[in-house]
Parts: structure tokens; C-alpha cells; sequence
């Protein structure tokens, strides 16, 4: 199975500009005006271009929006320095949401895109993830 994560924008190129200083990522191909790849994560990450207010989900549809919203989906970037990687983001245009978080199995940022994504900043302590599972 290929996982591949697709991010709706209203801007094509401030998506771009923001995933590729926020995260390093850069261009892999691009789909005319409504669409580009970036790479450099382990899955290449889609960057689609749906306007403001046209459909997005459910009965009625709900409008899409890109001011601030949740989602039970987001992103989780895993880094090796989160403070470094929080300023980066920052410069870049996310919004830190909640400062870093301390815990035994990892270092954690609560952020936003410029599109109203959520997503955090990982930085894994000890065995990360094996020291809370059962």
C-alpha cells in the first residue's frame, strides 16, 4: 500500500512557498495551476487548489474554508529538534497553537498551516512511541 496526503489550498503558490521553508520540501511535479507534489517526506505530499466555499464533504456539503477549523485527521512531522523546527515553521507562517509539550516519549508542538491545518512537531525521547505502548 502507497499513502499519499493530499492538502487542500486556496493559493497555490503560498502553499508551496510554505511547505517548501516551514519543511523542506520542493517540488516534484506540478498539475498546471491546481495541483503540486513535494517531496522530501516519507510520502509525497499533494498541495490541491479548491476554492474557498465550494463544496467539500457531507449532506448538504459543507463549504470549504480556510480559516482555522479541527479535523480528528492531521499531520504529525516528526523532527529531530522541535524548537528549532517550531521557529522554522513559524518563519514560515504556521501558527503555534500550544508550546512544546514535555512528556516521557516525546517533545510536542500543536500548530496550524496558513490554511487552517492543524498538524504537529514531534521530537521523539527515549524509545518514542514504545514507551507508552502496552
Amino acid at each position: 500500500m502507497n499513502l499519499l496526503v493530499n492538502i487542500d489550498v486556496d493559493d497555490l503558490e503560498r502553499a508551496i512557498a510554505f511547505y517548501g521553508a516551514a519543511f523542506g520540501l520542493e517540488v516534484g511535479r506540478r498539475f498546471g495551476a491546481h495541483g503540486a507534489e513535494m517531496l522530501g517526506a516519507s510520502a509525497a505530499i499533494y498541495l490541491l487548489v479548491k476554492e474557498a466555499g465550494s463544496p467539500a464533504a457531507g449532506e448538504p456539503p459543507e463549504a470549504r474554508r480556510y480559516e482555522r477549523h479541527w479535523t480528528p485527521v492531521h499531520l504529525d512531522v516528526v523532527v529531530d529538534n522541535v524548537g528549532a523546527a517550531v521557529e522554522r515553521a513559524v518563519a514560515a507562517g504556521a501558527i503555534l497553537e500550544r508550546p512544546v509539550i514535555d512528556s516521557s516519549w516525546s517533545r510536542l508542538a500543536l500548530m496550524a498551516d496558513p490554511f487552517g491545518h492543524g498538524f504537529c512537531l514531534i521530537e521523539f525521547v527515549g524509545r518514542g512511541y514504545d514507551e507508552i505502548a502496552d
